[in-house]
């Protein structure tokens, strides 16, 4: 990799978003709950840093009135299972920081999350992701050919925030034939909070059959036209990959490459400008 595409990986991973914690005002405490400041890793997902976060306000409380704990944003309960700067991004870009998290302790919103009862859960929900991924990028051939150790290694390294372990694994991932120009399909989803579908996403190769590099701009073109700002009007979306704007000629195997999260997907945010 050149030194500075490298610097990249490094900035996606060690991006961090300033948050503030508040225990909702509904849930019984025995006495006054401060709230809780934390940096969150972008990366990363909210069930998995923010044990500091549950011990903090358990101490308010009796035991008996903590349930499974969960997160919301001004209303939206918000998704664990989705990157921390998924959410972030996708919900909260215009916010002022710290980002104001409402935590809660009891009424689950069964329908829209999913229970988290342990880190076992986490890993099994990121290590499938990383297998869809290279089902779409290599037919699965890389991670059927990693040892048991390997696949421990990629959930280590995300877990215990290790940039080196981690992508000492994560770069065979993103290795391909260099006559083909890229991976087979780039792994990624398009969410927008305008739509109640989770997520857009098709099969889409990183080049033509012509064999030139397909962009962000030929991706959005195919999958969210409108999201494309046309000749002459005011831009009316912001597209947005780990809490940036790429431009729409950014070629979209460069992107799956650098911008992807652990779990090998690039989640693309599209959300209305905000009227000011």
């Amino acid at each position: 990799i050149m030194a500075d595409d490298k610097d990249v990986l490094r900035d996606v991973w060690f991006g961090r978003i300033p948050a503030c914690f508040t225990l909702n005002q509904d849930e019984v405490t025995e006495r006054e709950a401060e709230p809780y400041y934390l940096l969150l890793p972008r990366v990363s997902y909210l069930t998995l840093v923010t044990d500091k976060v549950k011990k903090h306000f358990h101490k308010a409380m009796r035991a008996e009135d903590a349930e499974e704990m969960w997160f919301e944003y001004e209303g939206t309960p918000l998704k664990w299972h989705n990157p921390i700067g998924v959410l972030f991004d996708l919900h909260a870009s215009n916010t002022v920081l710290p980002w104001s998290i409402t935590v809660h302790f009891k009424n689950f919103p069964e329908r829209e999350l999913l229970h988290c009862p342990s880190n076992s859960v986490i890993e099994a929900h990121f290590m499938s992701g990383i297998k869809e991924a290279d089902a779409l990028k290599h037919k699965s051939q890389v991670v059927n050919d990693m040892q048991k150790k390997d696949h421990k290694q990629l959930w280590m390294g995300l877990q215990n925030d290790k940039f080196d372990q981690f992508w000492a694994i994560n770069r065979k991932l993103m290795e391909y034939p260099t006559d083909e120009g890229g991976f087979r399909y780039i792994p990624f989803r398009i969410y927008q909070t305008t739509s109640d579908r989770p997520f857009i996403q098709k099969l889409f190769r990183p080049t033509s059959p012509e064999g030139t590099a397909h962009t962000l701009g030929d991706l959005l073109r195919e999958m969210y036209p409108v999201a494309l700002p046309t000749d002459g009007e005011p831009k009316r979306y912001q597209v947005v990959i780990q809490g940036i704007e790429p431009l729409p000629e950014t070629p979209l195997q460069w992107l799956s490459e650098h911008l992807s999260h652990p779990d090998n997907f690039l989640h693309i945010c599209v959300t209305p400008v905000p009227s000011d």
